[in-house]
């Protein structure tokens, strides 16, 4: 039986897990995200993540045909580059040599939201439709653009939704510049606010949460429970980050006027269909075309659609997909 495996890269968490051809999660795997040591660091704890899946699929890793992994960051030619959201992974490194060193297999590198978006359109909420927006709200917010059921990569840097201007001489972002979406709601950006809040005064119970469940960052399951336990700010916190993915998503939507926008990612995730709603309901006011607005949906795939996603990377891509329905191309340049 062939076996691969897939490790997904995030802010807060490293997802490793080994899959069949026919897409039955055999084994699975996690562990934190180091928050500090460089690129090596992280590249290690990939490793004995991918090493931990294999042993509860049974598997040796010498077994897999292959690893896929998606990480943040510029990805080119199995490289990592300015992967800001990771500690000390401000220059570039060679994370698919560095893998395949340690791993002994074929290892390929995608982006993290590509990868996860990829899932989607070819096993989860993604295959009804044949134009898409991914918007993956973490600790930053990527995204990625689908036409006619193929990802458009432009030159490299497409989909980036989570740096779209929100706010004009806004909110300082991670990556430097003003006003991005992703300073408003990108998990990262938010917590780094509320400390911020909480200096000056105001009241949450979001850092009890935290050390009472053993997390040393604001988690998505830490926000969620903050929203359980009625927290004034974190609700606050929430609702402007709503608006800043609303605003952002429904302007790519004005530009590219797809059918849907499809909201993963581990916050995007935990929130689920009650925050989709909710980011359906505000993006109505900035729609052009507002008698027709674009579907939202939750990913299907869950936590491990962006480890599904980066196995995919070393799979083989089937030649058509089935159950899609007939839509009007895009241009030649698009497809």
């Amino acid at each position: 039986m062939s076996a691969y495996g897939g490790i997904d890269l995030g802010g807060t968490k490293i997802q490793a897990l080994v899959v069949s051809a026919r897409n039955k999660v055999l084994g699975s795997a996690r562990r934190k995200t180091p928050t500090s040591g460089g690129p090596e660091h992280v590249a290690r704890e990939m490793e004995a993540a991918m090493r931990d899946a294999a042993h509860v699929a049974g598997v040796e890793v010498l077994e897999l045909v292959g690893v896929g992994a998606g990480s943040p960051g510029v990805v080119r030619d199995g490289s990592v580059t300015s992967a800001r959201n990771l500690p000390g992974w401000d220059g570039t490194f060679a994370l698919a040599d560095h893998l395949q060193r340690a791993l002994g297999v074929p290892v390929r590198i995608g982006n993290d939201v590509g990868v996860a978006l990829e899932a989607e359109v070819r096993l989860g909420a993604g295959r009804r439709y044949a134009s898409m927006l991914g918007v993956f709200w973490g600790t930053g917010v990527g995204g990625g653009v689908v036409f006619d059921g193929e990802r458009w990569l432009g030159r490299g840097g497409a989909g980036e939704i989570g740096h779209m201007v929100v706010e004009l001489d806004g909110a300082r972002c991670t990556c430097g510049r003003r006003g991005c979406m992703e300073a408003y709601a990108g998990r990262g950006a938010m917590e780094a606010h509320v400390r911020k809040l909480v200096e000056k005064g105001r009241k949450t119970d979001l850092f009890k949460l935290m050390d009472k469940h053993g997390r040393d960052r604001l988690t998505s399951g830490i926000w969620a429970r903050a929203l359980e336990h009625g927290d004034e700010l974190a609700e606050h916190m929430i609702e402007r980050a709503v608006q800043a993915i609303a605003a952002a998503a429904a302007s790519a939507v004005n530009l590219l006027d797809v059918e849907a926008v499809i909201l993963g990612g581990g916050l995007g995730v935990r929130m689920g269909e009650p925050v989709a709603k909710r980011i359906a309901a505000a993006m109505q006011p900035h729609l052009f075309a507002d008698d027709r607005p674009p579907e939202v949906e939750v990913a299907a795939l869950g936590d491990l659609g962006g480890a599904i996603g980066a196995s995919l990377l070393v799979r083989p891509r089937p030649h058509a997909r089935s159950g899609r329905p007939a839509k009007r191309r895009a241009p030649a340049s698009a497809a």
